[in-house]
């Protein structure tokens, strides 16, 4: 029998409990809560002792070695920890259950011959899912049914949007755009602080725009749903103005567009060589 599509009729494990896995966890804390949650953490945060303590949620150190399935289980522990950890984590299978994994890297392929499960999911997730506004790419194998692809959507969904792609390759190029992208914004606020103090701008001062402009932006961004980015970064510019300038040298042939090819590329490229 396959999980149920209802969050809230599903028993859930959680393997690992660290950024990401206590992102989900905090998500999962809002109206949609499972039925019943384990969380498994060796070295839990405090935060999450008081979280599962508030939610009812249990919490271990370690997996039970008896005890009845989990319709699902999250896996989000380090990647380099899944050999050592699946004998462990196996009791808590069938071939029933659907395992949601986190681990960058590791290909359903990897988690198939090491798990007895026959449903998963391959997920990755976001920095921004800590403050319920990332966005998770996932893929589903052939054997995992409906529900269970809701089950993981509702999962995933507590920190954020959630886009599905219909290739485990494609979880590369997702891992490239959003999984990185963080930290490519995060560079630009960087850069954009230090051309404002370049500029004559105190650094401080420079350093607290550039923070306002790229979190204000990407605010009006995420609020304008209907509008196309090109739209938002054209109503900026007047023509003949000083947006114009810059923007002449950003999309320059050898600007932005680019530069950010590249760099997605090469993100892409070693996520496929970190999957082996």
């Amino acid at each position: 029998m396959s999980p149920p599509a209802d969050l809230s009729a599903a028993r859930v494990a959680f393997v690992g409990a660290g950024k990401m896995g206590g992102a989900l966890l905090s998500g999962l804390s809002g109206a949609a809560r499972p039925k019943s949650l384990l969380v498994i953490e060796p070295h839990p945060a405090p935060c999450i002792e008081v979280l599962c303590q508030a939610q009812g949620w249990t919490l271990s150190a370690a997996a039970p070695q008896k005890g009845d399935r989990f319709d699902a289980v999250v896996l989000a522990i380090k990647p380099q920890m899944l050999e050592a950890a699946a004998a462990s984590i196996a009791p808590l299978l069938d071939e029933a259950t659907l395992v949601v994994s986190i681990l960058a890297g590791k290909r359903i392929a990897d988690l198939s011959a090491r798990l007895p499960a026959r449903s998963f999911v391959r997920a990755m997730p976001n920095t921004p899912a800590s403050i319920g506004r990332g966005v998770t790419g996932a893929y589903a194998n052939d054997a995992t049914t409906a529900e269970q692809r809701a089950l993981a959507h509702a999962l995933l969904a507590a920190a954020g949007g959630v886009e599905w792609v219909e290739r485990e390759e494609l979880i590369d190029a997702v891992t490239a755009v959003s999984g990185s992208g963080p930290a490519y914004v995060f560079y630009l606020a960087e850069c954009l602080a230090e051309a404002g103090a370049a500029a004559g701008l105190p650094p401080d001062l420079a350093a607290r725009l550039a923070r306002a402009t790229v979190s204000g932006a990407g605010e009006l961004l995420h609020l304008s749903q209907e509008v196309s980015a090109a739209t938002l970064r054209e109503n900026v510019t007047s023509p003949g103005g000083t947006t114009a300038a810059a923007l002449a040298v950003l999309m320059a042939e050898d600007g932005m567009r680019p530069l950010l090819e590249k760099a997605v590329a090469a993100a892409k490229r070693r996520a496929g060589e970190l999957a082996g």
